[in-house]
Formats: structure tokens, sequence, C-alpha cells
């Protein structure tokens, strides 16, 4: 199963140990490049989150949503804990999912 058609959480941020945001999609490659265009009213647009900084997939949506409310309940520090572990650069990981 590709990544676009799995449930996966994500993070988006704005920059390095900047603002992150914390949803989940089924369809994660069209879900950050609407965050990246700006093309979502509310929180990342406000903020400029256009980064997808990590990302986790899940086999079904019930799981990938419980995971959302785990991340989202814990504190920032596990929320950035997550992130340095896969991806200390906070390089933006859209170009490695958009091509599949």
């Amino acid at each position: 199963m590709t990544v676009e058609k799995r449930p996966c959480v994500y993070i988006m941020a704005n920059r390095r140990n900047g603002t992150i945001y914390v949803g989940v999609t089924s369809n994660l490659p069209q879900r950050a490049y609407q965050h990246r265009e700006g093309l979502i009213e509310g929180f990342t647009k406000q903020y400029g989150c256009k980064l997808l900084v990590w990302f986790e997939r899940h086999d079904t949506m019930e799981s990938a949503i419980l995971r959302e409310k785990q991340i989202k309940a814990g504190n920032r520090k596990a929320k950035l804990a997550l992130i340095e572990a896969d991806n200390p650069q906070w390089s933006d990981l859209f170009e490695d999912i958009a091509q599949g």
C-alpha cells in the first residue's frame, strides 16, 4: 500500500523548533500540498506551517486518529523528540512522499 492511500499522522512546522501542527489524513501527499500552498484556512495557514517534518503510517484510520490524539495530548518536548528522532535536520519530507 502506498503512502498516498494510507492513513497517516503527520507534523507540519514553520521552521526548525518553530510552530508545529499535528494532523491526520488518509492522503498525505495531497494534504501536505494543501498546507504548503496555504489552501487550508486555519492554524497552519495563519502560522505558516508549510514543512512536513514528521509522519507515521497506519493500517487503519482508527489507529491513526488514536495516535494523533496521543501525540496532541503530549507536551511540546515529546513532539519535538518525535521529529528529532527521525528528522534531526527538520528537512521538508514533502518531496520524499510526493514521489511515492
